[in-house]
């Protein structure tokens, strides 16, 4: 069966489309055998031997050894019956015209693609390269990640509707150009076998647990850990990973046109693979044959992993000069860097208040306003202004019976302030854990409720002088457990599960009480709302504290009541909060989504002007 003929299963989005993922081993496929099993754990430590004998040393024989051995590994890997590497696909295998095109295009390293202007005697502007056609010209991307937190997906999917924004499916308002997304867990669909196939329920276990993650962080960002990591990846991970970054994307027949990693592990193994493909399966090393563009979007926000940064992709995109000075640590160029901010679901690129935008931004060495950035009407236009919410917003807030904050509003009558507790969202639990979000929930209402009894006498909960929104995401424990509780006088109390208008509820809002997740971070910053972080994982997000705290937008504490005092400090200080929100919208990136996905457009473009 052509592959082109297998239904696809469509993506959110007119344009994006993906085939389903691979399809399990069946549950009576015979297990692998014990000989199986002790003629991989053997060729495991042989190869680790041969390969850290031969370092980094860039010796033929060191090379040879190396192509030796993993040829070898998956010569014995076809070789068994049981083996789980055939029992792996869905589809049958693609000949090798179909995974190693030929190469009709000999050019310079890919990564110099947008220098083509300085560097050819005829200058291509980008109006030049969407300049409007007659016909559509349909391209594809890849986008690689796991599900290992929300961040990845959550940015993974704000790419693609950028790309629909900015390149509808009809062709039109993208100079003719559409694109269509494959965004794969390459990890969960196309890992061999445990503990590649199991990212997910192994990261939800370490999250929980910050000691255990902690001393896995710190190892694998270790030379040792390093070298390690890509050793077994490549052992192990880089046929399924072929097999994946072969298959067709979209309606059209033909694998994607460009690849963008928005994991720390889809970078060493992908840029393989693709330089094995471009290079007609002659060499797995960066060797100049590579045609297909690949970029990174760092999802990350005031630390990172080391695996985050390979000096073999075309663009590394970083959201802080924290992340800029990490990629040139691990020998990335300037040229290879672009600093935009965090890409960010779409409800949050722009705001139907009009007012006068924050003007600058912290954390930025080289300062250019946002007003610098040309863009359109609509969704696009909105996207030009940073925008100042009083008290908080106001502005779509009533969604759930939430009501807007107006604590400068010259209205009369108190209004309530909103107050958001958020632990990880769209996840299941958390970094803190469930007693995590009930203790800062309790405590917090606690506080309010002894703030609300010294400045009014009302005792109705629709005139309350604070109100109080807890998102537990998919912890239905916390839910339970919150949704008993019976609250005091002058705080109105909701306790909700996962939400999908996130955007809606923080602009209604005057605080946010949040783990240090960078995404949740650069959204409230959007919103101009003060941050009061909770938990962190660690080195992960340890950065993202100082990130918050340096800016003058919010602070940090695991103590429930501590977290609660600070909160209500703020709240009784009308200046000081103001000078919050302003901190805030100086840190926001708006534009950062739709700057990303224009930057990876004209790569991509770039690429078929050669």
């Amino acid at each position: 069966v052509d592959r082109a003929s297998v239904d696809m299963i469509p993506l959110h989005g007119s344009s994006c489309r993906s085939p389903p993922p691979r399809q399990r081993r069946p549950s009576n496929t015979p297990n692998t055998s014990w000989i199986t099993i002790v003629e991989r754990s053997v060729l495991c430590l042989i190869g680790c031997a041969l390969l850290l004998s031969s370092g980094n040393s860039n010796n033929s024989s060191g090379n040879n050894r190396k192509s030796l051995l993993i040829d070898a590994t998956a010569l014995v890997f076809k070789s068994s019956p049981s083996s789980p590497l055939l029992h792996r696909h869905r589809y049958p295998r693609s000949n090798s015209n179909h995974c190693c095109r030929q190469s009709t295009i000999s050019s310079p390293k890919i990564r110099r693609l947008h220098h083509l202007s300085s560097s050819t005697t005829t200058t291509t502007t980008k109006e030049d390269i969407q300049s409007p056609s007659s016909t559509t010209t349909t391209h594809t991307i890849q986008i690689l990640m796991s599900d290992t937190g929300g961040g990845h997906r959550a940015s993974a999917n704000a790419l693609r509707d950028a790309f629909d924004e900015l390149y509808p499916a009809t062709g039109t308002g993208g100079g003719g150009n559409t694109i269509q997304c494959d965004i794969v867990d390459i990890y969960t669909d196309y890992g061999p076998f445990f503990p590649f196939d199991s990212f997910v329920p192994i990261y939800q276990i370490l999250q929980a647990n910050p000691i255990l993650w902690d001393i896995g962080f710190q190892f694998s960002a270790t030379p040792f850990g390093l070298k390690f990591n890509e050793i077994m990846l490549e052992l192990f991970c880089f046929e399924p990973f072929r097999e994946c970054m072969s298959r067709p994307v979209g309606t059209t027949s033909k694998r994607a046109d460009m690849v963008v990693s928005v994991h720390p592990l889809t970078q060493d193994i992908p840029l393989k693979v693709l330089n094995f493909i471009d290079s007609d399966g002659e060499s797995r090393d960066d060797n100049g044959r590579r045609t297909t563009p690949f970029a990174t979007v760092v999802t990350d926000l005031g630390s990172a992993h080391p695996t985050w940064f390979n000096p073999d992709v075309d663009r590394c995109f970083v959201p802080s000069d924290a992340l800029n000075r990490a990629a040139q640590e691990r020998n990335l160029t300037p040229d290879q860097i672009t600093k935009h901010g965090l890409p960010i679901r779409k409800g949050f690129w722009a705001s139907t208040t009009t007012t006068t935008g924050a003007e600058g931004e912290v954390d930025d060495e080289s300062s250019q306003t946002v007003s610098e950035t040309n863009g359109g009407g609509g969704i696009l236009g909105g996207l030009l202004n940073l925008i100042r919410f009083p008290g908080g917003g106001g502005t779509g807030g009533n969604e759930g019976g939430v009501s807007g904050s107006t604590s400068s509003s010259s209205s009369s009558s108190p209004q309530p302030t909103t107050v958001v507790t958020s632990e990880s969202l769209g996840l299941t639990g958390g970094g803190d854990g469930m007693g995590g979000i009930v203790e800062q929930a309790k405590a917090m209402g606690n506080q309010l409720t002894t703030d609300a009894s010294t400045t009014t006498t009302t005792t109705s909960s629709a005139d309350a002088s604070y109100q109080m929104v807890v998102v537990c995401g998919k912890n239905e424990e916390a839910k339970k457990a919150l949704s008993s509780v019976e609250w005091g006088d002058g705080i109105s109390v909701q306790v909700n599960g996962f939400v999908d208008n996130m955007d809606e509820y923080m602009r209604a809002s005057d605080v946010i009480v949040t783990k240090a997740g960078p995404g949740t971070i650069a959204e409230a910053s959007i919103c101009g709302l003060p941050c009061m972080l909770s938990s962190f994982l660690p080195g992960q997000e340890e950065g993202n504290i100082p990130f918050v705290k340096d800016a003058g937008f919010g602070s940090y504490s695991g103590d429930p009541k501590e977290i609660a005092a600070t909160v209500s400090t703020w709240l009784s200080s009308p200046d000081r909060l103001a000078n919050m929100k302003e901190n805030a919208l100086r840190a926001a990136r708006p534009t950062a989504t739709i700057d990303i996905a224009r930057d990876l457009a004209e790569m991509l473009f770039s690429r078929d002007l050669q």
